[in-house]
């Protein structure tokens, strides 16, 4: 990996834990949080000259919380504490030193609860846990959004206020747990797909984001054994992790889901991902997660592609847009439909999506029309819809997929260069 790819990791991995324990012993997640960012490019520094440090933890929170010391010791921070109650003033008693021999607590879940703190919209939620906890950047949470990256900039330096102004607390009762958990779920579902699914950059998956996502599903999971969607998101993450190895060629090409080796998926991730799914199925309350991950499942169980029950899954793509009106939803089931009713049908379905401002300018819409229209039998429609969908995708190995797919519609349809 070299030293460079090794410091990042390290950040990476450490960022959650360190920004956790400075909010859990100061306070002020804002503040904490432009400590800690100051620290990332002190130690990005200092580990390139160096070498990363024996505790490189113990470091970022040492640097981190001297930051935060000066900063609130300096003019232009006293001033702006003149309007903020005496009781929430730092003093010297609130600032000792953190150290790894103190502080070895790893409150990376603790901060994922925290960001979902219900003073803030949930997307908002979602937007400050993908930067604190993921690592994400601006861009890349705009991209999971299908938002503008000024709308979700603005969002995350809202929600850090907002977190602030509301108190920054650790240790919450089993009912602010639960009430926060949902969007909990979907701050770790939203982490995973960035990691499967690239949004941008020259690399089609980053395993360090699927990992931790599903760490932090597992954590989520031990603390609470009966929740359903827990074990079903886990158990998504599970089957469409076991995937992974089949997903790209040597070259770092994508290979699409019809046309890949299932000799190579990950059969212990499906055994357990089937089991899970299936157990959670029978005993709890059906959410959009459990539907989700049935759907894998169908995916995972046929030996190959033209096994596929898609009549099961088209059923259950029914089911769970009754519960969910997420764009990509209704995007996979009408491809569903035109497995099961023809290539018309989902194209039908496309042009009622053309009219979610959310997706319509989305390349994977454009993608899919370009599957359909080829399937219909109209190759120049499908060329125009693949060379449409490569403008905008962001993500270089799906560019080249689409360009390559433009390429060979051209290559076997020279009259219409």
């Amino acid at each position: 990996m070299g030293r460079t790819g090794d410091i990042e990791a390290t950040l990476r991995e450490l960022t959650p834990q360190v920004l956790g324990a400075l909010v859990r012993h100061y306070g002020h997640f804002d503040a904490c949080e432009d400590a800690v960012q100051d620290a990332q490019l002190d130690a990005t520094v200092a580990w390139t000259e160096r070498g990363i440090p024996r505790s490189p933890r113990g470091w970022l929170i040492t640097v981190a919380s001297r930051r935060l010391t000066d900063q609130w010791r300096s003019d232009s921070a006293r001033r702006k504490r003149e309007t903020t109650a005496a009781a929430m003033q730092p003093t010297e008693e609130r600032l000792p030193a953190i150290t790894e021999a103190t502080d070895s607590a790893d409150d990376s879940l603790a901060l994922l609860f925290l960001c979902c703190h219900p003073s803030l919209s949930p997307p908002s939620q979602v937007a400050l846990t993908l930067r604190a906890v993921g690592g994400l950047s601006t861009a890349q949470i705009a991209r999971a959004f299908l938002v503008p990256e000024a709308t979700a900039a603005q969002r995350i330096s809202r929600a850090k206020q907002q977190i602030t102004a509301a108190g920054a607390r650790f240790h919450m009762s089993e009912q602010e747990r639960a009430h926060r958990l949902g969007a909990v779920l979907q701050v770790l579902y939203l982490v995973f797909n960035e990691g499967y699914i690239a949004s941008s950059g020259p690399d089609p998956l980053r395993v360090e984001l699927t990992d931790e996502a599903i760490r932090l599903v597992r954590e989520v999971r031990r603390l609470l054994p009966e929740e359903g969607e827990v074990a079903g998101l886990l158990a998504l993450m599970l089957l469409t992790d076991a995937r992974r190895p089949a997903r790209t060629r040597p070259d770092g090409s994508l290979v699409p889901l019809a046309e890949q080796d299932r000799a190579r998926w990950n059969r212990a991730l499906i055994t357990e991902g089937v089991a899970l799914i299936t157990e959670t199925l029978a005993h709890a309350r059906v959410g959009p997660f459990q539907i989700q991950a049935a759907i894998a499942a169908v995916h995972a169980e046929a030996t190959d592609a033209e096994d596929t029950d898609w009549a099961q899954i088209l059923a259950l793509y029914d089911l769970l847009a009754g519960s969910s009106a997420s764009p990509m939803v209704l995007l996979n089931r009408a491809v569903a439909a035109a497995m099961v009713h023809g290539p018309r049908t989902g194209l039908d379905m496309l042009a009622d999506l053309d009219q979610d401002r959310r997706l319509s300018g989305h390349h994977r819409l454009h993608a899919v029309r370009a599957h359909l229209l080829e399937q219909a039998g109209d190759r120049t429609g499908a060329r125009a819809a693949f060379e449409e969908a490569a403008r905008r995708a962001t993500n270089i190995p799906e560019q080249r997929y689409l360009h390559a797919q433009t390429e060979r519609l051209a290559a076997n349809n020279p009259t219409h260069k």
